[in-house]
C-alpha cells in the first residue's frame, strides 16, 4: 500500500455524498458502502466513496419508467 488512507468521518462522508447521516448508516447497514469501526468511532475510507459514486452510474435509457419515453406520431 504506497498511498496515504484518507479516513472521512461518517458526517463528512454524508456530507461528501450529498445524504443524510441516516440514510449514510443505512447503506453502510446493508453492505453497500464498507465502513471501519476504530475504537469508538466509525470511519470511512474516501475511495470507498468514490467507488460507490462509479457503481451508482445510471446508464442511459434506464429511467424511461419516470420520465417517459417520447412518442413519435405517424403522420
Amino acid at each position: 500500500m504506497s498511498s496515504q488512507i484518507h479516513w472521512l468521518g461518517t458526517t463528512a462522508s454524508a456530507k461528501y455524498l450529498g445524504l443524510t447521516p441516516r440514510t449514510l448508516y443505512r447503506l453502510v447497514n446493508e453492505g453497500r458502502i464498507p465502513a471501519f469501526r476504530l475504537g469508538r468511532v466509525i470511519r470511512l475510507r474516501q475511495d470507498d466513496l468514490d467507488k460507490f459514486i462509479e457503481r451508482s452510474r445510471i446508464a442511459p435509457g434506464t429511467l424511461d419508467h419516470l420520465c417517459g419515453t417520447p412518442q413519435v406520431r405517424a403522420e
